[in-house]
């Protein structure tokens, strides 16, 4: 969501490298377009300003250091303010005192409190806790449905609420019987409004004064903007916020309300909905968002995802077979699902550091975005039987035409599938061994190490048409032309046979 401003932002950087001090002069105009980039971003105009006079201050006279150019020297300045006005540290839930702890879900109506009260949920059980969910929302009853769903597809228990009940009548009855089901967290889904009135702001008072919730978080749609912002003021002088939401932080947002509301409110972020899956909720790092915004990528969150998605032990057997040459299609089609697991390739390749910019250049380059390539990849893999995925040598040219005709593609494809499959078997066993391709340097030992680094067995897989596939790998590039002048020959082979029959 921040891709507009992260490509503002490196546009000024770029404008200052190369200069020998940084000064008034040329410090001026980067700032001008600083401003103007966090303006269209729909930052509050009073926190742009704070901003911008602090960067001012500490870049304006300042010597650059040895060895440090203007432009690196003004993006570590720019770092540490994102993160000062992002909040500075990781904020997490503060859950002391009576058991279950209660946390309320507030907000409008459509910003995303249902969904965010189910990945709330899968969230906390991953930390150990054992959360009980509790449907507020009797004025409407999909509400109810949408939360007993979810409970129902994270395998937890949900208080049966119904239309006719008074929602603090269903919060102390949840209480009761969350103390018998013995959870330790009671989430608390709140009915919204589309805009904020008094109705809804007594009955959430109702709620605090009967609960006394140790959490209250307020549910705020990233794509609504400075918005969200007002509104969260509202409930924040009502309620008193111990912390925010955001949903929707996937999306094409400009970022205002992430870099606002903490500024403007004064309660942190805590947690941040990354995409529609259970699974895809974040814990809000201030230093971790300031680096996407600014082009650093995000390898803390990128390991954490793999360590999540990859067990170690799957690994260690996994680099075993790369290592005897015995990794097959049925090894590649699952790596292919893990992959899928950690997000979009969109999202990985925004959290490897000078990767940004690749997505670009892969859509560009292949036609296609590479999720597609994928999907295409794994449907030609589940077109093979069992058989023919535990030995590819067998797949003659009878069984490539079956496969290409049960998956939707060419033969081509599945030839090119095939061949790239092959190189990078070939290519692994040697780095595993410690031999890398085009050679390897004496006395370096081989790369024992690697069923120890969670996500990175195997890498990224590769995927017809991208670029890097053939031509990364030994003999891709010149497998490529074989393959061509192969379809030439067959192509002339036809034609002379319909020639004879005439």
């Amino acid at each position: 969501m921040f891709d507009s401003l992260s490509d503002r932002l490196n546009g000024v950087f770029r404008s200052l490298t190369g200069r020998g001090q940084l000064t008034e002069e040329n410090i001026q105009a980067g700032l001008k377009e600083v401003r103007l980039a966090l303006l269209e971003a729909d930052v509050n105009f009073s926190v742009v300003k704070t901003f911008v006079d602090n960067i001012r201050g500490k870049c304006i006279g300042q010597d650059v250091l040895k060895g440090v150019n203007p432009g690196q020297q003004v993006i570590k300045i720019v770092h540490d303010e994102l993160v000062s006005i992002l909040g500075g540290d990781t904020t997490e839930l503060v859950l002391q005192g009576a058991q279950p702890a209660s946390i309320l879900l507030v907000g409008l109506q459509g910003s995303g409190k249902t969904t965010s009260a189910g990945k709330l949920a899968n969230l906390l059980r991953k930390k150990k806790m054992r959360p009980y969910l509790v449907p507020l929302d009797v004025y409407r009853p999909a509400a109810i449905d949408q939360l007993t769903t979810l409970a129902r597809q994270l395998d937890m228990p949900c208080f049966p609420s119904t239309t006719d009940m008074k929602p603090r009548d269903i919060a102390l009855q949840a209480l009761e019987k969350a103390k018998e089901e013995q959870a330790t967290v009671l989430l608390l889904d709140t009915a919204g409004r589309l805009h904020v009135d008094e109705p809804l702001m007594e009955e959430l008072e109702e709620l605090k004064d009967a609960l006394h919730p140790q959490e209250i978080l307020f549910v705020a749609d990233a794509m609504t903007g400075q918005d969200a912002v007002n509104v969260a003021q509202s409930f924040h002088e009502r309620l008193g916020l111990t912390g925010v939401i955001l949903t929707k932080m996937d999306g094409d947002a400009r970022g205002g309300a992430a870099l606002s509301i903490r500024s403007v409110i004064g309660a942190p972020v805590k947690f941040v909905g990354m995409g529609e899956k259970l699974s895809e909720m974040e814990v809000f790092h201030p230093d971790r968002i300031a680096g996407r915004i600014l082009g650093m990528g995000d390898v803390l969150t990128l390991v954490e995802k793999a360590q999540e998605t990859i067990n170690e032990e799957e690994a260690a057997a996994l680099a075993e077979k790369m290592k005897r040459a015995s990794f097959d299609l049925e090894d590649f089609r699952a790596q292919l699902r893990k992959i899928k697991k950690l997000g979009s390739l969109d999202t990985i390749l925004k959290l490897i550091p000078g990767l940004g910019s690749l997505r670009e250049k892969l859509q560009e380059a292949s036609g296609a975005m590479p999720e597609k390539e994928l999907a295409k990849t794994e449907a030609i893999i589940n077109s093979m039987t069992a058989k023919e995925r535990r030995n590819p040598d067998i797949l003659n040219a009878s069984r490539r035409a079956r496969i290409a005709k049960g998956s939707g593609v060419t033969v081509a494809d599945v030839n090119n599938l095939i061949r790239q499959f092959e190189a990078m078997r070939k290519m692994m066993k040697g780095v595993m061994n410690g031999k890398m391709p085009g050679g390897m340097p004496k006395g370096m030992p081989p790369m024992r190490g690697m069923p120890n680094m969670p996500g990175m067995t195997g890498g990224l897989p590769l995927q017809p048409g991208l670029p890097g596939a053939a031509q990364g790998l030994p003999e891709g590039q010149a497998g490529a032309k074989r393959q061509k002048a192969t379809d030439q020959r067959k192509k002339k082979k036809q034609e002379k046979r319909k020639h004879r029959k005439r």
